[in-house]
């Protein structure tokens, strides 16, 4: 037997290695954990010129992965994996129970936690193209937008930080339990893309990457006129 194989124990189905994320999926997760400890430490070094940069490279990431839910593959995709709440709550009442790990994509929990940090990314990020903006020239809309709602921005920016930050230490906890409780390693399929699944489990549709560089390509085209014109 190979030693990359998967071990299949006595009576249990035959399992083989099946690609649960595509590369564009893994290289977008690791981007952003990589940009976001950047933004992190420039903001406390008052490295505003690279912290706006990595912000705007940050949003052409999320504009992509935006994208890539709606185009890209099957458990990329919103449709695959974004759950009822009611059926997220389900999940929820069997955090601690340990189980053999069947899941093809993200859980009905996990979808929800990806749409939050997508959400505070995307607020984060274009929050801090208009918060930051003087440090490029001056955006059209700048001075058409009232004193009170240039506030309200710098404030949403500054508590949306905070949030952000606590939603991926939960994130980043909720990844430690799985493994320690329920025996579920969520870090190796992110980083391998491939996962040891029952054989009559389906291997999910992948998309191709030319498609996912296009779609990067139009979110990077979308963030450069957003920076002109906030």
């Amino acid at each position: 037997m190979n030693a990359d194989e998967p071990v299949t124990p006595p009576g249990q189905p035959v399992r083989r290695r099946v690609l649960v994320w595509d590369a564009p999926t893994r290289l977008f997760h690791w981007l952003v954990v990589l940009l976001v400890a950047g933004a992190y430490a420039t903001l406390k070094l008052n490295w505003m010129d690279w912290h706006v940069r990595i912000g705007e490279a940050l949003l052409a990431l999320v504009l992509f992965r935006l994208l890539w839910g709606c185009f890209g593959s099957e458990t990329a995709r919103f449709r695959s994996f974004v759950a009822s709440p009611a059926s997220a709550w389900r999940h929820l009442h069997h955090l601690f129970r340990r189980e053999p790990d069947l899941q093809v994509g993200h859980n009905a929990a996990g979808g929800w936690m990806v749409l939050l940090l997508l959400a505070l990314l995307l607020m984060e990020t274009l929050s801090g193209l208009y918060v930051y903006n003087e440090v490029a020239d001056e955006g059209p809309l700048s001075e058409h937008v009232p004193a009170w709602l240039a506030n309200a921005i710098s404030t949403l920016h500054a508590v949306g930080w905070d949030v952000l930050l606590a939603a991926v230490a939960l994130h980043v906890c909720v990844i430690a339990l799985y493994a320690v409780v329920k025996g579920h390693n969520l870090l190796r399929p992110m980083l391998s893309g491939y996962k040891p699944l029952p054989s009559t489990i389906a291997a999910p549709r992948q998309k191709p990457v030319l498609l996912a560089l296009l779609l990067l390509s139009i979110g990077a085209a979308a963030v450069i006129l957003l920076a002109v014109y906030l």
